[in-house]
């Protein structure tokens, strides 16, 4: 996949759209391509062309650095700000050196290991569940 500067979004559907004419209706190639569309439309639609061509450039950034939302000294306190309301589902948090991600399970909010760039990966990491 090469990286497209300053793309148009016409442009692209215009030329999804002659590649799904190739293949007959109702087909996985046509309907997949036409998925493509509606997720290119979407940012358009709910007003965030401008954080989608964000999430697109930094996806082909070599440098790029994953977001850390929060950091906490201790698990009590990243326990307290997930309790509090504040965290979001996939927001991604230090926890006394270690990165976590917030994971929205059946009715609460939790965090699970996932660990930063920076982080050496230890072979027996698990989920670290918050009640």
């Amino acid at each position: 996949m090469s990286y497209i500067s300053d793309f148009d979004t016409d442009t692209i559907l215009s030329a999804l759209d002659a590649i799904s004419q190739k293949h007959p209706e109702g087909s996985p190639e046509r309907d997949v391509i036409e998925l493509a569309q509606i997720a290119l439309v979407y940012p358009r639609h709910i007003r965030k062309e401008d954080d989608f061509r964000r999430f697109y450039k930094e996806f082909f950034d070599p440098s790029f650095r994953l977001k850390v939302s929060h950091e906490f000294a201790t698990r009590e306190d990243a326990d307290k700000w997930l309790a509090s309301g504040s965290a979001k589902d996939a927001e991604r948090v230090r926890i006394a050196g270690k990165g976590f991600m917030v994971v929205q399970l059946p009715g609460r909010l939790t965090f699970m290991s996932a660990p930063l760039e920076d982080e050496e990966v230890e072979e027996d990491e698990s989920e670290v569940d918050s009640e």
